[in-house]
């Protein structure tokens, strides 16, 4: 009879542990998914262009937006993780837009500059063009890079005809636009 009842006590406990990992993982995720990291704040000068500081400012609304919604929302685990979110991509874009620093250098006519596009030619011939811009408004696949990369740390400051090395290769400087 003291068999039984100490099986009986061991399958008891079993189950309480059971219960208590799920409930224990259920509120890992939860506090995981509010507790999210920062977004990384860049060390390099926030150079903006005009449309760069507009970008900025759209990100700021859609993230006050967003906690705004997130706020109205409640305490389901959803809308923590929304919570989140919105916490963490508000305090980024405030910081960005706090240290942005607009800047439209007066163009010189074939050199390469901030907001600038310059256009060079590689050694096989290929031409490339791209636009000099801020960080947060950079995307190669859409023609621009950021000042801070290598491609525009090795064109900025060169004019039209200079040559730049770029990835162990020579490219030439045929435009500034």
């Amino acid at each position: 009879m003291a068999a039984a009842g100490a099986s009986a006590s061991r399958r008891t406990r079993t189950r309480s542990r059971r219960v208590a990992v799920a409930f224990t993982r259920e509120e890992d995720y939860e506090s995981r998914a509010a507790d999210l990291p920062d977004r990384p704040i860049s060390p390099h000068p926030n150079l903006v262009t005009a449309s760069g500081l507009a970008a900025i400012e759209a990100e700021l609304a859609a993230a006050q937006a967003a906690y705004g919604a997130a706020q109205t929302l409640g305490g389901v685990a959803a809308d923590r993780t929304a919570m989140a979110r919105a916490t963490r991509d508000l305090r980024y874009w405030s910081a960005r837009r706090a240290n942005a620093q607009l800047t439209e250098p007066e163009a010189v006519d074939g050199v390469v500059q901030f907001g600038r596009t310059v256009e060079f030619e590689r050694e096989d011939g290929r031409r490339q063009s791209f636009r000099i811009v801020g960080e947060d408004e950079a995307d190669p696949a859409h023609g621009s890079v950021s000042h801070v990369s290598p491609l525009a740390r090795a064109l900025l400051g060169k004019s039209m005809g200079d040559a730049a090395q770029l990835n162990g290769t020579e490219v030439e400087i045929i435009a500034v636009r």
